[in-house]
């Protein structure tokens, strides 16, 4: 089994939307004898983009696994997502990976969002290798490409393959290493052949500085090669490998995979460079044990994506971290402590799924189905062995829409439709606004809520509306007001009294509602005491200029007055709403909007647009730093004038554009403001 797992791989495709990475897969499995055609994204039929969302949209929205076999070698593909709405999970993605072969097309080059994915691999401590896509495309440039690896993404790129030609021209590579030329054949085969007079020049040059970078990687290749000048190929080979494990070095291939051009190749690196699962290090638990990526270890396998399935359910994709990973098997779920029963284990390429009743070994990826209390995230592991594995965090989600059924009353359908995409998609959340009992959906972007939504009408039959969500404002007072709260009334048996006196009086932002219970003497019973604050509490929760709740003020109750029959929980109560209400026409109430800290990162140049944009939006920067050529601006806006801010930034900045935000304090809404949102509430209450 040792020489079955030091020839196995397990890596991720990744790279920002459109970088050709479903393209470059479907190559690679053609290449391997996995498909027997190659599949196109413009006519919908590739093997790793099946969901009729994926078809319609030309692009990832969920990963996708193909299990095929390269020179007999296990390999498993991990293809990700790469559009800025559908990454919010990708480090439980690349959890599941040993290595990453990163996409950076050659009409585009690297662009931020790039650089964010390229980050995060880096963070899961994955080993890379680049391939420039899409060299036989209109406007493709090479070098620009290349650059951008260092001026974007920041690595120290070792060019393996030196592309001949480019655009029509793309004939073949110039392979550094081993310093010849080898030419694309139509049907997918290589020819070597001599470097072309034009590129011998260049060729010497990006040679002798790659293997110096290799050599400078190691010690012992160092003192070889300064010895000797030169590196034999396998000294080449072996410094190679071992600076991809320790990401001292970023291997660069190049493909253009639509006219199947570099399959090969591309695999021949994977096999020589990235590592096999016993080559990565300890597995971190989340009590700080450590777990060898060994299949001499006890079995523990990572559920890092659910899916579901028309026919088989729920599908949980799992990773196995150590040991063999068995069918007909009960495991520790080591979040819930149940037992979890597997049955049949299915080996995957794309949407087709084929039992098997071979083990999983250490570094496979397998789907499950009909895992019953088991959900992504999860860790199942030997009962006698526990070990949970501890799972990376993943981004808040970016924005919020309402959810309205088509029909009144189906509410609840519609609630129950989406709920039951939030086990495949983590990174949406669902809820219900207890001020305007909306529900509410929050994910990545525009994109991932429309995607979800189309999803939910198409498997559950159900006519969802989307709404911009209610921005939650609120209110507070600047003034103070000591009021009498006096409630009395007669009818003809026992009457109701109740009689307080409430100071009113502002507090910091932030601070929230007090209480003070400043009665002396007893004029009011202890026990209506509380009933003064339960009904000022109810009053400030529905608000009094625009039914918001009323924050950050003091209400000490220290006078009033009781009667020894007619005084009751209720009245006093009563009397606690009533002094809320009078002291508000003297407290000066006043709006509050919510304010969000965004971080936005666009390219240097789109700086001053954004920028601009931010200002029209009553935004204030705080600051901006510039890296390789990416700006990352940090600014307070207002809730309000980000709720469609994402399609916004993408137009701005040509789709380079990524943010996030998170909530970060309340201030007072400017006149305007806060009158369009009172007479919109003044509004709604006259149609009522």
């Amino acid at each position: 089994m040792a020489k079955r797992l030091d020839a196995q791989r397990t890596y991720a495709l990744a790279g920002a939307g459109g970088a050709g990475k479903t393209s470059l897969a479907e190559m690679l499995l053609h290449t391997a004898g996995a498909l027997s055609r190659l599949g196109s994204i413009e006519e919908g039929a590739t093997c790793l983009d099946y969901e009729p969302e994926e078809i319609k949209r030309r692009g990832s929205i969920q990963p996708a696994v193909a299990q095929f076999a390269w020179n007999k070698s296990p390999h498993y593909l991990l293809d990700t997502p790469g559009e800025n709405n559908f990454i919010g999970d990708i480090p439980l993605l690349f959890t599941a990976a040993d290595a990453v072969l990163f996409c950076v097309d050659a009409v585009d080059g690297a662009r931020p969002l790039a650089r964010k994915l390229w980050q995060q691999a880096a963070a899961a401590g994955l080993p890379g290798m680049i391939c420039i896509t899409k060299l036989d495309r209109d406007r493709a440039d090479f070098s620009m490409a290349y650059a951008s690896l260092g001026t974007v993404l920041g690595v120290k790129p070792v060019l393996l393959h030196l592309p001949i030609g480019q655009q029509d021209h793309f004939v073949g590579v110039v392979d550094l290493m081993a310093n010849k030329a080898l030419l694309f054949q139509k049907d997918g085969t290589l020819r070597e052949s001599d470097i072309p007079e034009e590129l011998a020049d260049e060729a010497a040059t990006l040679r002798e500085t790659a293997i110096e970078n290799i050599a400078e990687s190691d010690e012992v290749l160092m003192e070889k090669y300064l010895d000797a000048g030169e590196l034999s190929i396998e000294d080449i080979r072996t410094g190679l490998h071992a600076g991809v494990l320790n990401r001292s070095l970023v291997p660069v291939v190049v493909s253009a995979a639509v006219q199947n051009k570099g399959g090969a190749l591309i695999l021949d690196t994977i096999q020589q460079l990235f590592p096999s699962p016993l080559e990565r290090g300890p597995w971190l638990g989340q009590d700080g044990s450590e777990r060898a990526s060994s299949d001499a270890e006890p079995p523990a396998a990572f559920v890092f994506k659910t899916l579901s399935d028309p026919f088989a359910g729920q599908l949980s994709l799992v990773r196995v971290l150590s040991g063999t990973f068995t069918a007909d098997t009960s495991y520790l779920n080591s979040r819930t402590g149940d037992t979890e029963r597997v049955g049949q284990l299915l080996q995957l390429l794309g949407k087709s799924q084929t039992p098997t009743k071979e083990a999983a070994e250490c570094g496979a990826i397998v789907a499950v189905a009909k895992l019953k209390n088991t959900a992504t995230g999860d860790t199942l592991a030997a009962e006698k062995k526990p070990f949970a594995l501890a799972a990376p965090a993943i981004a808040p989600p970016l924005l919020t829409y309402a959810l309205a059924p088509k029909e009144k009353g189906e509410e609840d359908k519609v609630y129950q439709a989406v709920q039951k995409l939030l086990e495949e998609d983590i990174t949406l959340r669902l809820s219900r606004d207890e001020e305007s009992s909306d529900i509410l959906l929050s994910g990545m972007g525009q994109m991932h809520i429309e995607t979800a939504v189309e999803r939910a009408r198409r498997r559950y039959k159900v006519d969802i509306v989307l709404k911009t969500p209610k921005v939650p404002y609120r209110e507070t007072i600047k003034g103070t007001a000591d009021v009498q709260g006096r409630h009395k009334k007669q009818s003809g048996g026992r009457g109701q009294f109740g009689d307080c006196w409430v100071k009113f009086e502002p507090l910091p932002r932030g601070a929230g509602y007090q209480y003070v219970d400043a009665i002396v003497g007893g004029v009011i019973p202890r026990q209506y005491i509380p009933a003064v604050d339960k009904g000022i509490q109810e009053s400030a929760h529905r608000g009094f200029l625009a039914g918001c709740p009323m924050v950050d003020f003091k209400a000490s109750c220290h006078d009033g007055s009781y009667h020894t029959v007619d005084s009751s929980e209720m009245a006093f109560k009563i009397a606690g709403s009533l002094a809320f209400k009078k002291a508000m026409e003297t407290a000066k109430p006043v709006l509050l909007e919510p304010i969000m800290q965004a971080t936005i990162s666009i390219p240097d140049e789109y700086m001053g647009d954004v920028i601009g944009d931010l200002s029209s939006r009553r935004g204030k920067v705080l600051g901006s730093d510039s890296t390789a050529g990416v700006t990352e601006i940090k600014a307070h806006v207002p809730m309000n004038e980000m709720l469609r801010y994402a399609p916004d930034l993408r137009a701005m900045t040509a789709g380079q554009g990524t943010f996030a935000m998170e909530f970060d304090h309340y201030e007072e809404a400017p006149p305007p403001v806060a009158e369009k949102v009172i007479a919109e509430y003044q509004k709604e209450r006259g149609g009522e």
